[in-house]
């Protein structure tokens, strides 16, 4: 499913990420270049200050100088405060758009990239991978160039004033503009692999939260702690590594400054004493040459930036390469009204090559009937369902719906048409109102108390003060399994779906609940299509055909009477379960 692995180029970044935005970083461009000319003013007028104010006792020079200064330290304020609205602000807004997309794409694969991957690790590939992407349309790029542009006019400067001290000054520059470069080359990788670390500990994390039931209750609270120590440790070597190489940079930068500004005080002081260079000069050229520098030694914490945005974008880019679930190529037909007629036709399933789970299974589900699906654990009861909702897609065979092959139908179509009850049914935190309403948030409030009293619903939120609006907390944990259950079952039969998926949908109610559930689903589940994974089996006595499933084959089928009959391996189940 997942194309080769490729760095994201520079070109890449230009054509997607900087050229669609180029007017904005035009505009952010001539501001900073403007702003880091009248910085330059103040190294440019301390000559005149020392050489001709100072000298000559000159008060009128000194008033002209003062305004020209003061005019550019408060164009360079105004002018930082647009840059940081007009380009961070950007920033912030391209990386709202990268989140909404990456989580769309994610949302778009196939069921099994899930079930291999931590929801945890997915939430930081969505959150945090595209924050660095910041320093592209931010500042940090924009500084980078305008930082550039400042180094040579002042580079410029310098040579007017002393060829000979800005060339004892380059070589420096050169020796780290090489060791810069090497060290980014190795910190692009640690950068990217931090994305894996920091995904992988955060996903424990959340299973670590999300369990805290079992932990506490086998007293495994050591056991998880020392789990996370071991990924947080993991972190902190990564972050370790990226830290030596930048501070390998930041040290051999102020190192080769500080050699240069020894230099300097050698051949400016030289100079002077032999009246080749005038005091106004020197302070001058000390003054631009930390103008010079400042920018240089910048772009490395900048270029640091920069490569942990590529690396990020490369994470990035490797889930939006990835093959969605729905290939738009292949899928072409859309459903409008269907009748819901199912038919399995030599259907076989692998999630391993070469290890079939499902082989040669056929069979017919009409319209309006209900399918009790029967077996031991791993039959494949449940990969039968899987691929009635199009979660899995079969290796060989065909699905048909109404006659269509299902393979060849977009899945949002079909889906529309789809209801599911699971047997540890999901909800999502917030109200019962929200979580029932989940499918069809227009529905009316009619429609609504149908499906409340239709699952039963209303005979424990009538005891609650907040009714439909009480708070039932992450994935449901306030309330009980059975009242989880229902609230799963008014979903479904407010959905009014014409296919039904229930996955033991009354096994974890008490009998009096499930009583009244059994009723709700003979409400739910007539006129539709409907497959029942049944692991009670007092449950499915009314199916219209029951399938014995045995490796991954139908080992018996027919209604609950005729297996009786037969004495096979429905009976043996029928008859263990009766003594329990």
């Amino acid at each position: 499913m997942e194309k080769k692995k490729s760095k994201v180029t520079i070109g890449q970044v230009f054509k997607t990420i900087i050229w669609p935005r180029r007017k904005l970083i035009f505009i952010g461009l001539v501001l900073i270049i403007i702003s880091r000319l009248a910085s330059l003013v103040l190294p440019a007028a301390t000559k005149y200050l020392v050489d001709d104010v100072v000298d000559h006792k000159d008060y009128g020079m000194l008033q002209t100088i003062l305004w020209v200064v003061g005019l550019s330290i408060t164009v360079n304020t105004l002018l930082s405060f647009l840059l940081t609205q007009l380009l961070s602000v950007e920033a912030q807004l391209l990386i709202s758009k990268l989140r909404v997309q990456v989580q769309r794409k994610i949302l778009s694969l196939p069921i099994n990239y899930f079930d291999n991957n931590k929801s945890g690790a997915l939430v930081s590939r969505i959150m945090t991978d595209v924050e660095g992407v910041r320093n592209l349309i931010g500042t940090g790029l924009v500084q980078l160039i305008g930082g550039t542009i400042t180094s040579v006019v002042a580079l410029v400067m310098l040579i007017r004033i002393s060829p000979m001290m800005t060339l004892y000054v380059l070589l420096p520059i050169a020796l780290f503009a090489f060791i810069a470069m090497r060290a980014f080359a190795h910190i692009r990788p640690i950068f990217k692999n931090r994305g894996v670390i920091n995904a992988e500990v955060t996903g424990r994390l959340t299973e670590t939260l999300n369990g805290v039931r079992i932990i506490k209750g086998f007293n495994a609270e050591e056991q998880e702690n020392k789990t996370f120590q071991s990924g947080v440790d993991r972190l902190f070597e990564n972050v370790k590594q990226s830290l030596t190489a930048t501070s390998l940079i930041t040290s051999a930068s102020l190192f080769l400054l500080g050699m240069a500004t020894l230099g300097i005080m050698g051949i400016g002081g030289y100079m002077m004493i032999g009246k080749e260079l005038t005091k106004g000069d020197f302070f001058s050229f000390i003054m631009l040459l930390g103008f010079m520098i400042a920018p240089i030694v910048q772009m490395s914490s900048i270029g640091s930036q920069l490569t942990e945005a590529f690396a990020g974008l490369d994470r990035t880019e490797e889930i939006m390469n990835m093959d969605p679930e729905e290939d738009s190529e292949k899928r072409t037909i859309v459903l409008k009204d269907i009748t819901g007629n199912i038919k399995f036709d030599q259907v076989s399933f692998a999630y391993q090559e070469g290890k079939e789970v499902l082989n040669n299974v056929s069979f017919d589900a009409p319209a309006g009937t209900v399918t009790a699906l029967v077996g031991t654990s791993g039959s494949g009861k449940s990969t039968i369902a899987g691929l009635v909702a199009t979660f899995l897609n079969p290796e060989a065979g065909k699905i048909t719906i109404d006659g269509t092959d299902l393979s060849q139908v977009t899945l949002s179509s079909y889906r529309k048409n789809l209801g599911v009850v699971l047997q540890d049914d999901f909800l999502f935190e917030g109200t019962i109102r929200e979580n029932i309403l989940f499918p069809r948030p227009d529905a009316t409030e009619a429609q609504l108390l149908h499906a409340v009293k239709a699952g039963y619903v209303n005979e424990f939120t009538d005891r609650f003060e907040q009714g439909l609006d009480t708070l039932i907390g992450e994935r449901g944990v306030k309330l009980s399994g059975g009242q989880r259950q229902r609230i799963a079952i008014a979903r479904a039969i407010l959905a009014d779906p014409k296919i039904i998926i229930l996955d033991e949908a009354t096994s974890n109610l008490d009998t009096q609940s499930e009583s009244l559930i059994q009723q709700s689903l003979g409400e739910l589940m007539k006129g539709r299509t409907t497959f029942v994974i049944a692991h009670r089996l007092s449950t499915i006595r009314q199916a219209d055909q029951i399938l014995v499933i045995e490796n991954g084959r139908i080992a018996e089928q027919g209604n609950h009477a005729e297996l009786i009959a037969k004495e096979g391996r429905y009976f043996e189940l029928h008859t263990y379960q009766a003594r329990i």
